[in-house]
């Protein structure tokens, strides 16, 4: 009989039809009474297939005996347990690497499109406002001073990038890099120093609302603030109070608190530009994820090494 697993989101239609080949996958999220679907199915389960946005909910872990494998299609790790997975012997394993490219080029793509101002010109032009006048100026991209905050794989991915701007480049991470790019002690003094703070680290207990109202304060009022990393990350209520009050220039968002909920507070606001958490949403990186989770599912059942196993 087929190894049972537990699907917790939708996922590419590509990965969905590979799992049924290799497993029977039952839809958590597509149950009509997940408390009766566990009484007479969570003995069987033995793996876990969820999104780093969801990952795994603490009380649905501990309803799941047989539980070997919870596998990420996505980076983030944060809303998964792991000290609880170590202590249980359950693997994890998400999709690093795969996805670098795509999350520095949206960052450059957020980057450049909140300074000179491309989502506004083109709600200008489709809305006929052209006719009476043009946009009010935006601001240069090149030869500005760019803050990142998470130095790891994108983090450094989106430095490379920058630098084909002519920009100054530092960073403030909680580990030492070896890198020329010129080292903060602290986001504070990161966001002080910086005309664009980009955020770049992953999302954990000690980085929740790292952004706070005294980093907005000290990016100040030419500041901009991009986030492709989590909204965890971020005071959003603070954030939405610097941006009302001027404390800030801007915002340029792809990720957010309570997704896919976003503040209208947040929305209203004309110096901000907002993605629906599409970092890594491109064909290619979508199915070079989709097929590192496969890889993973197929090496733990098959007792092999895991290509990116967390624990």
């Amino acid at each position: 009989m087929a190894t049972e697993i537990l699907q917790l989101c939708p996922l590419m239609p590509s990965l969905e039809a590979a799992l049924a080949e290799r497993f029977t996958v039952h839809r958590f999220f597509e149950a009509d009474d997940p408390e009766a679907f566990l009484d007479g199915n969570a003995g069987r389960l033995r793996g876990v297939v969820t999104g780093g946005h969801l990952g795994l909910p603490t009380d649905l872990a501990a309803r799941l005996p047989a539980l070997e494998i919870v596998a990420i299609n996505g980076v983030g790790f944060d809303k998964v347990d792991l000290a609880e997975a170590r202590r249980r012997g359950v693997r994890v394993s998400n999709t690093p690497d795969v996805l670098t490219e795509d999350v520095a080029d949206l960052a450059i793509g957020l980057i450049v499109s909140a300074l000179r101002q491309i989502p506004q010109g083109d709600a200008h032009v489709r809305a006929g406002r052209w006719l009476e006048g043009d946009l009010p100026l935006g601001s240069k991209v090149s030869r500005r001073r760019y803050g990142i905050f998470g130095f790891g794989r994108i983090g450094q991915a989106i430095a490379r990038r920058l630098a084909g701007f002519d920009a100054e480049i530092g960073y403030a991470s909680r580990s030492p890099v070896d890198t020329p790019v010129r080292a903060f002690p602290d986001i504070a003094a990161l966001a002080a120093w910086s005309d664009v703070l980009v955020i770049a680290a992953s999302a954990s207990p000690e980085t929740r609302n790292v952004v706070d109202a005294a980093v907005l304060e000290a990016l100040g009022p030419r500041g901009l603030l991009v986030n492709v990393a989590r909204g965890s990350l971020v005071d959003e209520p603070a954030l939405i109070a610097a941006l009302e009050a001027g404390r800030i220039a801007g915002a340029a968002l792809d990720v957010f608190a309570d997704e896919p909920r976003v503040p209208n507070q947040l929305l209203a606001l004309p110096g901000v530009v907002v993605t629906p958490h599409m970092a890594s949403a491109t064909h290619e990186t979508r199915q070079a994820m989709a097929d590192l989770v496969l890889a993973n599912l197929d090496a733990h059942f098959a007792g092999r090494e895991m290509p990116s196993a967390l624990v």
